[in-house]
Protein backbone atom coordinates (compact mmCIF):
# COMPACT_ATOMS: atom_id res chain seq x y z
CA UNK A 1 0.00 0.00 0.00
CA UNK A 2 1.26 3.74 -0.79
CA UNK A 3 -0.34 6.99 0.75
CA UNK A 4 -0.46 10.45 -1.50
CA UNK A 5 -0.65 13.80 -0.40
CA UNK A 6 -1.01 15.50 -3.37
CA UNK A 7 -1.69 15.30 -6.92
CA UNK A 8 2.42 15.78 -8.06
CA UNK A 9 2.51 12.25 -5.46
CA UNK A 10 0.12 10.99 -7.20
CA UNK A 11 1.65 11.08 -10.30
CA UNK A 12 5.51 10.72 -8.76
CA UNK A 13 4.02 7.21 -8.24
CA UNK A 14 2.33 6.65 -11.35
CA UNK A 15 5.66 7.82 -13.03
CA UNK A 16 7.32 4.81 -11.11
CA UNK A 17 5.20 2.50 -12.35
CA UNK A 18 4.73 3.33 -15.25
CA UNK A 19 8.85 3.36 -15.94
CA UNK A 20 8.76 -0.40 -14.67
CA UNK A 21 5.39 -1.49 -17.50
CA UNK A 22 6.06 -3.45 -20.40
CA UNK A 23 4.02 -3.80 -23.44
CA UNK A 24 0.81 -6.25 -23.11
CA UNK A 25 -0.42 -5.16 -19.48
CA UNK A 26 -3.63 -3.88 -18.91
CA UNK A 27 -4.17 -2.34 -15.80
CA UNK A 28 -7.73 -1.67 -14.09
CA UNK A 29 -8.04 1.43 -12.31
CA UNK A 30 -10.50 1.53 -9.35
CA UNK A 31 -11.99 4.37 -7.40
CA UNK A 32 -14.26 6.71 -7.00
CA UNK A 33 -15.01 9.97 -8.44
CA UNK A 34 -12.09 12.44 -7.60
CA UNK A 35 -9.46 9.74 -5.89
CA UNK A 36 -6.94 10.87 -8.30
CA UNK A 37 -7.40 8.08 -11.35
CA UNK A 38 -6.25 10.56 -14.04
CA UNK A 39 -3.41 11.89 -12.02
CA UNK A 40 -2.06 8.63 -11.42
CA UNK A 41 -2.49 7.82 -15.38
CA UNK A 42 -0.57 11.34 -15.87
CA UNK A 43 2.24 9.98 -14.06
CA UNK A 44 2.37 6.07 -15.44
CA UNK A 45 2.28 7.79 -19.20
CA UNK A 46 5.05 10.19 -18.51
CA UNK A 47 6.80 6.82 -16.81
CA UNK A 48 5.93 4.69 -20.27
CA UNK A 49 8.09 7.46 -22.33
CA UNK A 50 4.67 9.91 -23.03
CA UNK A 51 6.79 13.60 -23.45
CA UNK A 52 3.69 15.83 -22.72
CA UNK A 53 1.59 15.03 -19.65
CA UNK A 54 -0.48 17.86 -20.77
CA UNK A 55 -1.80 15.74 -23.00
CA UNK A 56 -2.96 12.94 -21.09
CA UNK A 57 -6.76 14.02 -19.62
CA UNK A 58 -9.50 12.15 -18.72
CA UNK A 59 -11.52 10.58 -21.47
CA UNK A 60 -14.61 11.08 -20.09
CA UNK A 61 -16.32 12.13 -22.84
CA UNK A 62 -14.15 10.83 -25.78
CA UNK A 63 -13.90 7.34 -23.82
CA UNK A 64 -10.39 6.40 -25.18
CA UNK A 65 -7.11 8.60 -25.53
CA UNK A 66 -4.30 7.07 -27.13
CA UNK A 67 -0.74 8.18 -26.26
CA UNK A 68 2.56 7.74 -27.83
CA UNK A 69 5.89 7.04 -25.84
CA UNK A 70 7.99 4.14 -25.15
CA UNK A 71 5.18 2.33 -25.01
CA UNK A 72 1.57 2.92 -26.55
CA UNK A 73 -1.13 3.93 -23.61
CA UNK A 74 -4.41 3.47 -24.74
CA UNK A 75 -6.77 4.94 -21.58
CA UNK A 76 -10.02 4.14 -21.21
CA UNK A 77 -12.99 5.67 -19.04
CA UNK A 78 -15.84 3.52 -18.53
CA UNK A 79 -17.78 5.43 -16.84
CA UNK A 80 -20.44 6.39 -19.35
CA UNK A 81 -20.26 2.44 -20.54
CA UNK A 82 -23.64 0.82 -20.01
CA UNK A 83 -22.74 -2.49 -20.67
CA UNK A 84 -19.86 -4.88 -21.92
CA UNK A 85 -21.14 -4.41 -25.42
CA UNK A 86 -20.32 -0.72 -25.31
CA UNK A 87 -16.64 -1.32 -24.03
CA UNK A 88 -16.34 -3.60 -26.56
CA UNK A 89 -17.69 -1.87 -29.36
CA UNK A 90 -15.01 1.22 -28.72
CA UNK A 91 -12.16 -2.16 -29.85
CA UNK A 92 -10.92 -3.04 -26.55
CA UNK A 93 -10.23 -6.28 -27.43
CA UNK A 94 -7.78 -5.06 -30.18
CA UNK A 95 -6.20 -2.60 -27.87
CA UNK A 96 -5.35 -5.78 -26.21
CA UNK A 97 -3.65 -7.78 -28.63
CA UNK A 98 -2.02 -4.13 -29.96
CA UNK A 99 0.97 -4.83 -27.64
CA UNK A 100 0.73 -1.48 -26.01
CA UNK A 101 -0.44 -0.37 -22.38
CA UNK A 102 -3.87 -0.36 -21.63
CA UNK A 103 -4.85 1.38 -18.68
CA UNK A 104 -8.97 1.32 -18.10
CA UNK A 105 -10.67 3.97 -15.34
CA UNK A 106 -14.00 2.26 -13.91
CA UNK A 107 -12.18 -1.30 -14.50
CA UNK A 108 -14.48 -3.14 -12.49
CA UNK A 109 -17.69 -2.26 -13.55
CA UNK A 110 -16.56 -4.57 -16.54
CA UNK A 111 -14.50 -7.37 -14.24
CA UNK A 112 -16.02 -10.13 -16.47
CA UNK A 113 -13.83 -8.45 -19.89
CA UNK A 114 -10.89 -7.44 -18.51
CA UNK A 115 -7.92 -10.15 -18.83
CA UNK A 116 -7.50 -12.05 -15.75
CA UNK A 117 -3.50 -10.98 -16.21
CA UNK A 118 -4.45 -7.48 -15.47
CA UNK A 119 -2.71 -5.16 -12.66
CA UNK A 120 -5.59 -4.07 -10.39
CA UNK A 121 -4.76 -0.42 -8.50
CA UNK A 122 -7.61 0.94 -6.11
CA UNK A 123 -7.36 4.66 -5.14
CA UNK A 124 -8.87 5.81 -2.11
CA UNK A 125 -10.10 8.77 -0.68
CA UNK A 126 -9.02 9.19 3.16
CA UNK A 127 -8.94 13.13 3.45
CA UNK A 128 -8.96 16.04 1.30
CA UNK A 129 -5.54 15.19 -0.05
CA UNK A 130 -4.62 12.03 0.93
CA UNK A 131 -4.98 8.94 -1.00
CA UNK A 132 -4.36 5.00 -0.55
CA UNK A 133 -3.15 3.48 -3.25
CA UNK A 134 -3.10 -0.13 -3.55
CA UNK A 135 -1.94 -2.43 -6.41
CA UNK A 136 -2.33 -6.22 -6.76
CA UNK A 137 -2.68 -9.07 -9.40
CA UNK A 138 -2.79 -12.36 -9.46
CA UNK A 139 -1.35 -13.77 -12.26
CA UNK A 140 0.79 -13.54 -15.10
CA UNK A 141 1.57 -10.33 -16.93
CA UNK A 142 0.38 -8.13 -13.41
CA UNK A 143 1.58 -10.45 -11.31
CA UNK A 144 5.18 -10.19 -12.78
CA UNK A 145 5.07 -6.46 -12.73
CA UNK A 146 4.47 -6.38 -9.06
CA UNK A 147 7.50 -8.83 -8.94
CA UNK A 148 9.81 -5.95 -10.86
CA UNK A 149 8.54 -2.95 -9.32
CA UNK A 150 9.17 -2.06 -5.81
CA UNK A 151 7.29 0.85 -3.83
CA UNK A 152 11.09 2.13 -2.99
CA UNK A 153 11.26 2.80 -6.84
CA UNK A 154 8.91 5.92 -6.07
CA UNK A 155 10.82 9.67 -6.22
Amino acid sequence: MLSSDSAARTRAIGASIGRVMSAGLTVGLVGSLGAGKTQLVKGIAAGAGVADDKLVTSPTFSLVQEYEGRLCVYHLDTYRLATEADLLALGFEEMLTRGGLVIVEWADRFCEVMPSESLWIELTIEGDDQRRIELRAEMGAGRRFLEQWAPADVG
